[in-house]
């Protein structure tokens, strides 16, 4: 049986003896030109990979609003719900860049896309499901008669 009292103290002086330097190497580069080329990419970076995606995220969120498919039940709500899960998975990765590369307007853009994915996806499954009150237009069955 191991004494871990003993393995950890090991593992501490070890740790003491390398510099921090060693154990967190800092990503900026030490030269003020290092860290303007840096600084430069990045900026490149934010505004041309966050807002393509970005834009391809809300083209289909505004997109799926022009469904043109009927999509009461059977196949026709199994596509939309397919779609509906595409938008919502759109908008997270746009989320996850935005995050990325500190882009705040954009990441906030993005949240709201995931949300409206998840409203668009409630409102076909939870009066399904017998969580929401069915409406008239909708019916409650997943499958077409």
């Amino acid at each position: 049986m191991k004494n871990w009292d003993k393995e950890l103290a090991r593992i501490d002086k070890q740790l003491e003896s390398v510099a921090d330097e060693a154990l967190l190497p800092s990503s900026a580069a030490s030269t003020p030109e290092g860290k303007a080329e840096i600084k430069k990419q990045q900026g490149r970076t934010r505004t041309l990979g966050v807002f393509l995606r970005l834009t391809f995220a809300v083209a289909l969120a505004v997109g799926i609003l022009f469904w043109p498919y009927d999509a009461r039940c059977g196949l026709g709500l199994a596509g939309y719900l397919l779609s509906v899960g595409v938008v919502i998975g759109s908008g997270v990765w746009s989320a996850i860049w935005s995050w990325r590369h500190r882009a705040p307007r954009a990441h906030v853009l993005s949240l709201l896309i995931v949300l409206w994915g998840l409203t668009l996806g409630a409102v076909e499954i939870l009066p399904r499901s017998g969580y929401a009150r069915p409406e008239p237009g909708r019916p409650v069955t997943w499958l077409c008669p």
